[in-house]
């Protein structure tokens, strides 16, 4: 089942401030809340698609990738699409949309004023990496392995941080909630917020005996190798996300996400032009003139194209479906072969006297082609 459109989902136009798209997530949100609807599994998944949209259009970066390349420009593993966030994740990524003091019934999710809140979850930092493409890379799609160094969760603690389970106190700030309640008093009356608790930073418990393997962070240092599958189509420019193969997060948490940001190489003959490539032919003038056959690269290798007899400079052959698959998946480009006359610039006198005496023949004054017409000359260009 193919992904609806982002905008759609939100039911807001293209045009859409980023506070118009921040509301109507919100309202999203609460029409489809798993507490307003429990156990209705349809709502849960309008809730979660929600989540995705706001999660790419809420993103200034993300959203002109989407705008430009659509959902293929999120990369394999971009926003969602590599299996989605669990409904943990939604709440600690777009809690925070819904205000310190929580919305309606929901607070037991969106840290609302009671004591049911949502201990605050930790997320680990984004790393970006730069991808070389070849043209073939570009064209076929590849899967390049790459090495990077990350923060990985502590196998001795679990990511923990703590020597074992008995190595835990209660914050005694925010009595285990992770939160801590504020009221300021204002010309409207009382208005209470909720915060992190600056003693446990949200976690709602403080470690006593830290894990001697990492300090009680929870992370170490680890060089790893990372798959990354890039898809046909993309453009030099493209960011690409694999969601959570970023920093992992300290002392448990959410993984941070790997950018991968696409650089294409350049083609020795072939050059691009959006879905298209482009190569410049150049034909001596006895060939322009008689005709001949000419060898034409590609990407999946060399083609032999007719040249037909007084083919003129400039004109344009079009190989169809030899150009670049579209990142979407709307078909592909051509391959347009451009003709240039190569004009000698040093010939001997034997040559200098065979060229003078063609110079003297109708055939080669170029004035004779004044009778053809405008849309003629256009059609022969392109054909």
């Amino acid at each position: 089942m193919s992904k609806r459109d982002y905008y759609e989902v939100l039911e807001v136009p293209k045009t859409a401030t980023a506070d118009e798209i921040k509301k109507a997530y919100r309202k999203m949100a609460i029409k489809y809340h798993p507490d307003k609807n429990p156990g209705d599994k349809e709502a849960e998944e309008k809730f979660k698609e929600a989540a995705e949209a706001y999660d790419v259009l809420s993103d200034p970066n993300k959203r002109q990738r989407y705008d430009q390349f659509g959902h293929a420009g999120m990369g394999g593993n971009g926003g969602f699409s590599g299996g989605g966030m669990s409904m943990d994740d939604i709440f600690s990524h777009f809690g925070d949309i819904f205000g310190g003091g929580g919305f309606g019934g929901f607070g037991s999710f969106f840290g609302g004023g009671g004591g049911g809140q949502r201990r605050r979850q930790n997320r680990g930092s984004d790393l970006r990496v730069t991808v070389k493409l070849s043209l073939s890379d570009v064209v076929n799609g590849v899967q390049k392995k790459i090495k990077v160094r990350r923060d990985v969760a502590c196998s001795c603690c679990n990511g923990t941080g703590a020597k074992d389970s008995n190595s835990y106190n209660t914050c005694s700030n925010c009595r285990g909630t992770g939160y801590v309640t504020r009221i300021t008093n204002t010309m409207l009356g009382q208005m209470q917020s909720s915060a992190p608790c600056p003693n446990c930073q949200g976690e709602g418990r403080t470690i006593v005996n830290k894990c001697t393997e990492c300090g009680g962070e929870g992370v170490i240092q680890k060089e790893e190798v990372v798959t990354i599958d890039i898809p046909a189509g993309v453009a030099d420019g493209m960011e690409l996300s694999m969601r959570g193969a970023g920093n992992a997060a300290r002392r448990g948490g959410i993984a941070g996400d790997l950018r991968i940001l696409v650089r294409e190489e350049e083609h020795p003959d072939l050059t691009r032009d959006g879905n298209d490539l482009i190569y410049d032919l150049f034909l001596s003038m006895p060939d322009a003139i008689l005709g001949t056959t000419a060898e034409i690269p590609t990407v999946d290798g060399k083609v032999k194209i007719k040249i037909d007899k007084g083919t003129q400079s400039g004109k344009m052959l079009r190989l169809r479906g030899k150009g670049i698959p579209d990142v979407n998946g709307y078909g592909r480009g051509d391959l347009l072969v451009n003709i240039q006359i190569w004009t000698p610039q040093d010939i001997s006198s034997d040559e200098a006297k065979l060229v003078e005496k063609l110079k003297a023949s109708p055939n080669f004054d170029p004035m004779g082609s004044k009778n053809q017409s405008f849309f003629e000359k256009i059609k022969n260009h392109f054909s």
